[in-house]
């Protein structure tokens, strides 16, 4: 056999490679169009898919050709009312996709992961405005404190939110690498990491523990990724409450022991009977309360012991007023409560280990995922969230 000395010396470099871990280099998937497509929501209830240049990518940015993006509550209330006063905006911040170029400068991502062309990734926070965070800082502060692709004011760029073929990463921006999660995981990142971070809060309280009763109201995309959370924490005492067959049926598949339609009892001391008996008599240790309803919160104090733990999650947006009773509900039972918002950088690092976990024990995550669309019809994959159809509806490029 004939082997050429160049041959020889990229065999022995591969091999050394390997033995020293180095990633194997990847090439891009493709030449790199003149133009990206970006669906820009130009007014109420209504997207339309626009054409721009290919901007420049300097020193310090990234261009990323999209693979998919989910849809997040916070989308569907831009699309029905645009309560940030947004219009026109390119959305989507639940995206995932491949490098497709990079300026000199990148070398690694936001927890010190080489990054190459060829790398699957995700963003997270943008912190250029903040000079007490840098991008390698994973501590600081929730999400609430910065800017995120997807809900950024338009611009000559154009490329800033998810619901696109191409995005440009720009300086100050968090990123990472995660070339080793498949592209529904990848997808599901940021809606797992709001719940990641929820625990994590509930965990502060010192009341949350292997055999703690926990019950989970509502089981939308959020309060199922809670009870996948739960479960992976080594936690299985869980009930779950909801009003709808299909998703207290999904809610088991997630990991939850015990279900309770809230529709089949009249009144709260009879829901509250129904989650005691669901728990063999006793109330709850710990209640996650993720409906964004103020009647849903007001109720949740019922289900929980004297002495137990409450984390609110439910409430992206001011979802209105709850009215409950400071001594009967929290004084005198000596709740202890969290809210959690969003989450930090160091929550999205540990999302990417528990979504390997929740594959490795069997949780059927990717069926989260029940909707998928191309760019085009995107305006349809709005409508189809508002109606409720489903659990998570994604934009999935071609």
């Amino acid at each position: 056999m004939d082997i050429n000395s160049d041959k020889i010396q990229q065999i022995v470099q591969k091999v050394l490679d390997e033995m020293n871990g180095a990633p194997a280099q990847k090439k891009a998937s493709g030449p790199i169009p003149k133009t990206a497509h970006v669906a820009m929501l130009t007014k109420l209830e209504h997207f339309d898919v626009k054409e721009f240049p290919m901007p420049e990518v300097g020193d310090d940015d990234i261009l990323i050709k999209v693979e998919g993006c989910g849809v997040c509550g916070t989308d569907a209330h831009e699309f029905k009312r645009d309560p940030f006063s947004l219009i026109p905006v390119a959305l989507g911040h639940e995206g995932t996709g491949e490098i497709v170029k990079m300026g000199k400068n990148v070398k690694k991502d936001s927890a010190g992961k080489p990054l190459n062309v060829g790398d699957k990734v995700v963003t997270c926070m943008i912190f250029k405005d903040n000079p007490d965070i840098t991008m390698f800082d994973l501590n600081k502060q929730n999400v609430g404190g910065a800017d995120v692709y997807g809900l950024l004011p338009d611009d000559d760029i154009h490329l800033n939110g998810w619901f696109s073929d191409y995005i440009l990463v720009r300086k100050g921006s968090t990123i990472f690498n995660v070339s080793d999660l498949d592209l529904d995981s990848r997808i599901l990142i940021e809606p797992c990491a709001v719940l990641i971070h929820a625990v994590e809060r509930a965990k502060t309280t010192g009341i949350l523990r292997f055999n703690s009763r926990v019950v989970v109201q509502g089981c939308g995309p959020i309060g199922l990724i809670c009870i996948a959370v739960l479960r992976t924490m080594g936690i299985e005492n869980i009930t779950a409450v909801d009003g709808e067959e299909k998703r207290l049926a999904f809610a088991k598949e997630m990991g939850a022991s015990k279900t309770v339609n809230f529709k089949e009892y009249k009144g709260i001391e009879a829901l509250s009977k129904a989650v005691e008996d669901s728990f063999g008599g006793y109330a709850a240790d710990f209640a996650f309360q993720c409906t964004g309803s103020p009647v849903a919160h007001a109720n949740i104090y019922k289900f929980i012991r004297n002495g137990g733990g409450l984390c609110e999650l439910g409430f992206f947006i001011n979802g209105g007023d709850a009215t409950i009773n400071p001594h009967f509900d929290i004084c005198s039972k000596e709740i202890t409560t969290v809210g959690s918002w969003v989450y930090t950088l160091r929550d999205y690092a540990t999302t990417f280990d528990f979504l390997k976990r929740a594959k490795g024990i069997g949780l059927p995550m990717s069926k989260l995922i029940t909707h998928r669309f191309p760019l085009g019809k995107i305006n349809e994959a709005l409508e189809t969230n508002l109606r409720m159809e489903g659990l998570k509806i994604a934009i999935v490029n071609e």
